[in-house]
């Protein structure tokens, strides 16, 4: 496209991105107006590659907006593409309205949930990497960032893993614009330190002194090697507000809309505005993705019993040839969670994302987001550095089909001592929105909840135990989410047992001990914590005088917690038995006995109450 007509669409952009803003009384117009040269070139130019009627079609290029604050901008891209209408656009930020304040799927054209600061670029990375290893097509990934929020460290562990991908497919686009929320910068318009921090990371850089000049940006676009084996960033320098002369530059005008007269003000300065001018996208190279047909893998069965975690690792292997659209994603842990048991397997189709959580999660959401299962591993405790990646998934709706495997869980784990211990897991992905929470206490569970997890569409989370733990169920035992397994039960049960995991032998234990005594007490498998068997609950709590939950977790937001929740209808009392003391160092049956949920305090309640 001509400079004259880019020119002209960028007037319009301007426009939109000011009246949608103006209209909703709220947004980020300077944010947007900085970048506007730089995205219009960069759409209308011939650079980016989409086919507008099949936003989902694997062959277009993908734009990734982690600057989400600027969704003015995308959502005036699109209208000067003829996708949105005037009226549509004046719906900005109203809650029947796809056009929210920071971009989610709602609008069918973003990718992802963006708008926490430095997570476009780790999406991006796994957008790419699907791109360049796994659907093996010729369609190119681009990330808007801010540069604010190039001072979050997930912003340099995307840069460094797409650099060890060689992922030439991807394209950073830096709006250096020099304001942030409340002053300057941490490097100002400093070009030359933000070159040099992506040239470290081995990136491929590209100064514009410039990012208004549409030719010098559609000359450094051009400069763009696909080919070279690392990624791109285009540095530019802007100015916030720019096209209106009393914003541009000026502080306090962060996240602040014009009022109507001030909208007035800013169009007579744009002059005259053509809202029929509409750019064109250049239509996608047209290529089929590659297909993977794994062959079954001969895995002898096991006669002894396995720990959870490496009974995961087997049942990845296991479901591949049923599952060609998994890939997994493990953070330099995999001989512990055990997904090197796959790696060895499928090489093709593991991707070590090393010490680097926060971009495991995003880059596995932009696996997702094209169609992919990612299964996601690494020590549960770890993914709370992560859960800011976690929640913002979830808002991918039906494009975050995540499954998130948390080894070396609670204080059983013994001497490695508390920063090594997942015991908040539970109650962070129980906050999620229609998500899945499982806790298999024997191999078989796990593996029969694996394929559950991977034929289930959406986020799920599982816990895998450290230790070896005795085989409760048979080959071929069934399991569903929002199931459970009755393991004791007499019509003379006084009292409720219900655990998950490596407490629930504790509470068979203690179940045992108790009967010795003529105490019955009904043991309860809660494998599925989220959703729960509510049917089974209730039963329990009508059949016997007291629930008591045991758990390997903090009370807060674990088992008893939503087991109180889902009995709070019943007169029945529920008693949480969980880790209530900071932990330490010690052998897993002292720790256990210390935080009281071993089987001699389970006796001990019940003989209490």
């Amino acid at each position: 496209m001509e400079t004259p007509t880019l020119t002209k669409l960028a007037l319009r952009v301007r426009y939109d991105i000011l009246h949608m803003s103006t209209e909703a009384g709220s947004g980020h117009p300077t944010s947007s107006l900085s970048a506007t040269d730089l995205l219009t070139s960069l759409f209308f130019g011939g650079t980016f590659r989409f086919d507008l009627g099949h936003p989902q079609n694997p062959c277009n290029d993908r734009i990734i907006f982690s600057k989400g604050h600027a969704s003015p901008l995308f959502y005036a891209l699109y209208a000067a593409a003829g996708v949105l209408s005037q009226e549509e656009l004046l719906t900005y930020r109203t809650m029947s309205s796809p056009l929210e304040g920071h971009p989610t799927p709602r609008f069918a054209y973003a990718e992802a949930a963006t708008g926490s600061l430095g997570q476009g670029l780790g999406i991006g990375v796994g957008i790419a990497m699907n791109g360049r290893y796994v659907d093996k097509l010729p369609y190119n990934t681009y990330v808007l960032m801010g540069d604010s929020e190039v001072a979050e460290g997930s912003v340099w562990e995307a840069a460094e893993l797409a650099s060890h991908y060689q992922l030439d497919n991807l394209v950073g686009i830096l709006d250096v614009n020099r304001l942030g929320q409340r002053g300057e910068t941490m490097l100002d318009w400093d070009l030359e330190t933000y070159e040099a921090r992506f040239a470290a990371f081995g990136w491929h850089t590209i100064v514009l002194e410039d990012g208004h000049d549409v030719d010098a940006a559609q000359a450094a676009y051009g400069e763009i090697d696909h080919a070279c084996g690392r990624p791109t960033v285009v540095i530019a320098r802007t100015v916030k507000g720019k096209g209106v002369s009393f914003l541009e530059n000026k502080e306090g005008w962060y996240g602040r809309a014009l009022n109507h007269e001030e909208f007035d003000r800013a169009v007579l300065e744009l002059g005259p505005i053509d809202l029929n001018l509409h750019g064109t996208i250049e239509p996608p190279v047209q290529a089929a993705p590659a297909v993977w047909a794994p062959a079954p893998a001969n895995q002898s069965a096991s006669t002894k019993a396995l720990s959870p975690r490496e009974a995961y690792g087997r049942a990845l292997v296991d479901i591949a040839p049923t599952h060609p659209e998994m890939v997994v994603l493990d953070a330099e842990v995999s001989n512990s969670t055990f997904a090197v048991t796959f790696r060895g397997v499928y090489p093709e189709r593991f991707f070590e994302m090393y010490i680097a959580e926060q971009n495991m999660v995003s880059a596995a959401l932009g696996f997702s987001t094209r169609g992919r299962i990612p299964f996601v591993s690494t020590f549960a405790a770890f993914f709370s550095r992560a859960f800011d990646q976690v929640r913002m998934a979830q808002y991918a709706m039906d494009r975050a089909n995540i499954k998130f495997v948390g080894s070396h869980v609670g204080v059983a784990i013994g001497p490695d001592g508390p920063s090594q211990m997942g015991l908040e897991d539970i109650a962070l992905f129980r906050t999620l929105v229609g998500s899945v929470v499982l806790y298999p206490a024997d191999d078989t569970a796990t593996a029969a909840l694996v394929r559950q997890m991977a034929d289930h569409k959406g986020i799920c989370y599982m816990r895998t135990t450290r230790q070896v733990l005795p085989r409760l169920y048979k080959t071929g035992e069934e399991f569903s989410i929002g199931g459970s397994k009755t393991l004791r039960h007499s019509d003379d049960d006084r009292v409720t047992l219900m655990s998950a995991g490596i407490t629930l032998h504790e509470a068979l234990t203690a179940a045992d001990t108790l009967a010795a005594t003529g105490i019955h007490a009904r043991v309860i498998d809660l494998y599925s914590i989220k959703p729960l068997d509510m049917a089974t609950l209730h039963k329990a709590a009508a059949e016997t005088a007291a629930v008591i939950t045991i758990e390997d977790h903090y009370a807060e937001g674990g088992i008893g917690e939503a087991v109180a929740a889902a009995l709070s209808d019943t007169a029945t009392p529920v008693f949480s038995l969980a880790v209530c003391k900071l932990p330490m160092s010690g052998k897993p049956e002292e720790l256990l006995a210390y935080e009281g949920i071993d089987a001699a305090a389970i006796v001990r309640t019940v003989r209490e109450l």
